[in-house]
């Protein structure tokens, strides 16, 4: 069966063809035989008991779907396609009829668009960032006589000198047009504003798309800006940007436009031009492989020109570990940052990067990003080239992760696993004991109809299935502690034997009824033990096999004697 095209759609594990026994290329007559026998096994007026009348109830409610399905062309067509979850999507009783799978995959294609653009209007996408800058100088650059003359000078002053919060929400309109509505706050050793901006998004083609930009602050003024985007070759791309800053100086307008191109596989180039207040030409060089990410950047402007160089190599573990590190040296000065990045659990990513430059001094940055939230805590330590400051910045963070991973994080996700693990194996367990119950249901409506099975068998010498396993069998070879897991299906195979044959078509035996699958997501096999002419056979089917007893060559042995 053809797996569905969204993501969404998770196939119910009872199939129709397996269910009623038959080929996947089943005739309308086949079907009928196959559903006239089953009725007659589990009609519910053949049972006088409630109970047992319960259970067939519910087993020729399950056949008389499945016949339903695979009898209608329209309907059979959908469920080879997308199976039983495809036959639950809106819209389907108001399509033409179509006769070819291409028609049928193209309204499914039309009604998925449709129920995607249902989910969009009801999507926001938050995103958020919260910086805090702390300023704790005073830990390394402090002196001892200009605290001694005030109250508590011993103690070193450390406090918050700047923040920074942003926040943005996108709103689809429809398929092609997106809204985002963003804002910030900011503040700097006690002055400080926020702006908001507003901005439409339209995707003009596949090539391509356009935003508009309207923008008011407190400081800067109110912001009109234009963008748009240009797939120019299927290796190249363009962008290109222009605005007008409504000042209090007066009339401040920018323009910008970046060409980007890839060079390789993982490898692309940058070249950026940016004109007004500051103007500046750029051109960069990124390298992006499974393990590693190379960055080559040179910029001219006045002031502020600069060369710099990064390199990030990543580890191939569960935490997707990173280590980077970057020099950047221009008309301002020299840095040099080094750090790392680890996952700290399913949403969290936390990272910690110790920058050192002249003039600036050596800070230490950490960062937490949980989902779409960011959080950033710039420390600075001091605004001198000290050892003990690089130190302290360096081991400081590693001796406290190391403490709070083994204490907390550890401790947590294992507890997060062990949970998770409990979860699906009460749900397995649940859905195991419910087909379990189903099949025990069908085992005991089926008595009668196997009684006579057998006596008709006995009368002519045919086919007689003695015992029959099916599930996953343990080998000479495997490990002793690993137990079987196995169910007897002797009668729900009997039940299946027609005019001295048994055919089981290339599917799961777990769907026949009376079956279930014992061991979910295992290997399974058929075992099976019979007697065909007062002669004894084993037989032993893969789970999806088709199979067919008695054998020719069991046939042949049985009349040669």
């Amino acid at each position: 069966m053809a797996a569905s095209l969204d993501d969404d759609f998770e196939f119910d594990n009872q199939d129709y063809y397996s269910l009623l026994n038959v080929r996947k290329e089943a005739t309308l007559e086949e079907l009928k035989a196959s559903y006239r026998r089953l009725c007659m096994l589990y009609h519910p007026d053949k049972h006088r008991d409630p109970e047992l009348k319960s259970q067939a109830e519910q087993l020729f409610t399950q056949v008389h779907q499945a016949y339903e399905v695979l009898s209608d062309a329209h309907s059979r067509a959908i469920y080879d396609i997308f199976g039983k979850k495809g036959l639950e999507v809106e819209g389907w009783e108001m399509v033409e009829r179509k006769r070819t799978p291409a028609e049928i995959r193209e309204e499914y294609e039309r009604l998925q668009r449709e129920r995607e653009e249902r989910r969009l209007q009801q999507r926001t996408n938050p995103k958020g960032t919260i910086s805090v800058g702390v300023d704790a100088t005073d830990l390394f650059d402090r002196y001892d006589e200009d605290f001694e003359e005030m109250p508590g000078g011993g103690f070193p002053h450390i406090e918050i000198n700047k923040m920074h919060i942003s926040q943005s929400i996108e709103a689809p309109l429809t398929n092609t047009d997106t809204a985002v509505l963003s804002g910030s706050l900011s503040t700097h050793n006690g002055t400080g504003g926020g702006n908001i901006n507003m901005t439409v998004r339209k995707v003009t083609s596949a090539k391509g798309w356009g935003e508009v930009e309207l923008g008011a602050g407190d400081i800067l003024g109110p912001l009109i800006g234009l963008k748009v985007f240009r797939n120019l070759t299927q290796r190249c791309f363009l962008t290109a940007q222009c605005g007008l800053q409504f000042s209090p100086r007066g009339l401040r307008p920018s323009c910008s436009m970046m060409t980007a191109r890839h060079l390789d596989q993982n490898t692309m180039g940058y070249l950026q031009w940016r004109w007004g207040p500051s103007s500046a030409m750029t051109t960069s060089l990124v390298r992006d492989t499974k393990s590693s990410h190379f960055t080559l950047a040179l910029q001219l402007a006045v002031p502020h020109s600069y060369l710099m160089m990064s390199y990030q190599y990543k580890f191939q573990d569960e935490d997707q570990t990173k280590v980077k590190g970057s020099v950047k040296t221009g008309w301002f000065g020299t840095v040099v940052e080094y750090g790392a990045e680890r996952k700290i659990s399913r949403h969290s990513v936390l990272s910690a990067t110790v920058s050192i430059g002249v003039p600036q001094g050596v800070t230490l940055k950490i960062k937490l990003a949980r989902a779409s939230q960011t959080y950033l805590f710039p420390v600075h330590l001091t605004d001198q080239l000290l050892p003990s400051a690089v130190f302290y910045a360096t081991v400081g963070p590693l001796l406290f992760y190391m403490v709070i991973h083994r204490l907390v994080v550890i401790p947590y996700t294992e507890a997060q696993k062990e949970q998770d693990l409990e979860l699906q194996r009460k749900s397995s367990a649940t859905d195991i004991a419910k087909k379990k119950h189903e099949a025990e249901s069908a085992v005991l409506l089926m008595q009668e109809s196997v009684r006579r099975v057998i006596e008709a068998e006995e009368s002519k010498m045919g086919l007689i299935i003695l015992n029959a396993w099916y599930g996953k069998f343990v080998s000479d070879t495997s490990q002793k502690q690993e137990k079987a897991k196995v169910i007897d299906v002797t009668v729900p195979l009997q039940c299946l034997v027609k005019d001295s044959k048994l055919i089981l078509t290339e599917a799961s035996k777990a769907g026949l009824p009376g079956f279930y699958d014992p061991c979910v997501g295992e290997e399974k096999s058929l075992k099976l033990l019979y007697q065909f002419r007062g002669v004894m056979h084993q037989v032993i089917s893969a789970d999806i096999e088709s199979l067919r007893i008695p054998k020719q060559s069991h046939r042949i042995e049985a009349e040669s004697s």
